[in-house]
């Protein structure tokens, strides 16, 4: 029986940083997982808070659209900041991205790994 899920890989993204997949269309939606501020060499966008949160925004539209999608089809975003000083400053990045029909969001502050920011999201893009 053929799996009901399809991998994703976008090689101009940065690479997932353990055992996981860039993203997994299943059905009807598309989930990326956590972009940071990597780029593809792995190397870190070491800047300020707004370049890095560009950078991870960026390799999520790289992913999506490897993914065949855009962050117009997000509708759900997961944002996770090292500190909460950084909110407005990312709530100006992510419209940005996000435009006039965001996601639903949820934003947190977790203890990153020597970044800023780190954004997950989940697409809906029909299956044709």
């Amino acid at each position: 029986m053929a799996s009901k899920k399809q991998i994703v890989t976008a090689p101009d993204a940065a690479p997932p940083g353990g055992p996981y997949s860039q993203a997994v269309i299943a059905g009807d939606f598309v989930h990326l997982a956590g972009a940071t501020p990597h780029r593809a060499d792995r190397s870190l966008v070491d800047g300020s808070f707004e370049e890095q949160a560009r950078a991870t925004f960026d390799n999520l539209v790289t992913v999506a659209e490897a993914a065949g999608s855009s962050l117009a089809d997000a509708v759900q975003a997961r944002v996770y900041l090292r500190d909460l000083d950084d909110f407005q400053a990312m709530n100006a990045v992510f419209a940005e991205y996000f435009g006039d029909e965001p996601p639903v969001r949820t934003t947190i502050q977790a203890d990153l790994p020597g970044f800023l920011i780190e954004v997950d999201a989940v697409l809906y893009k029909p299956a044709r």
